[in-house]
């Protein structure tokens, strides 16, 4: 199957149950996540952040709470509505392998939970891409399911893609795209390792 098909089925299914998604992680604490990415990002706040994959809006909105300048940019049209009306930020509605984005802008990118529906094949195009709508020096959060490499449909209904990465893999993507790895470390913190299902990563820009 090819890319655009993948995306596109992806995409409807997160279209289909967008309200369920919303009530199922409206209230997921992510704080870890946000402070792994202000933390490490060079000179004074406020920042100029941009949520990759951001859905219905609820960590634009702790961006925007906080006295950040947050833009969101999202591929399921419903949830750019939602994240608009949420947060009262600025989202850009856009496929994440048909990106669009402007060069050396964002102090810092938030990839939470999105950048695990890029195929592998597409990987490296999209990395660079986000490495480079970052300023010099600029800081990228990930969160992707952790795992052995795996590719394909996943879920329930088995209508969304996703890949699952190991920390040897995930370096070796980073890496050839310009990044230099600040920390990792596996979620939900405080449990043991085999109950901790994502790996999180901070990286810098260095090209």
């Amino acid at each position: 199957m090819v890319t655009n098909d993948v995306t596109k089925i992806t995409l409807a299914s997160y279209a289909d149950r967008a309200e369920a998604f919303w009530e199922g992680t409206r209230d997921h604490d992510v704080a870890q996540n946000v402070d792994a990415l202000l933390r490490y990002i060079d000179g004074p706040p406020p920042f100029t952040l941009l949520d990759f994959g951001c859905g219905p809006g609820r960590d634009l909105k702790t961006f925007n709470d906080l006295g950040h300048t947050a833009i969101g940019v999202e591929g399921v049209a419903r949830f750019v509505e939602m994240a608009r009306a949420h947060s009262g930020c600025q989202v850009w509605h856009q496929n994440f392998l048909a990106l669009d984005l402007p060069r050396e802008r964002f102090d810092g990118v938030f990839a939470n939970a999105s950048l695990f529906h890029v195929p592998r094949s597409d990987l490296p195009r999209v990395l660079n891409q986000l490495n480079g709508c970052l300023k010099s020096g600029g800081v990228l959060f990930s969160s992707n399911p952790r795992g052995n490499d795996e590719e394909g449909w996943r879920g329930q209904a088995g209508d969304r893609y996703g890949v699952t990465h190991s920390l040897a893999s995930w370096r070796r993507y980073m890496l050839d795209a310009g990044f230099a790895e600040l920390t990792h470390f596996y979620r939900p913190e405080g449990l043991p390792r085999e109950q901790q299902p994502w790996l999180a990563s901070v990286w810098r820009r260095i090209a």
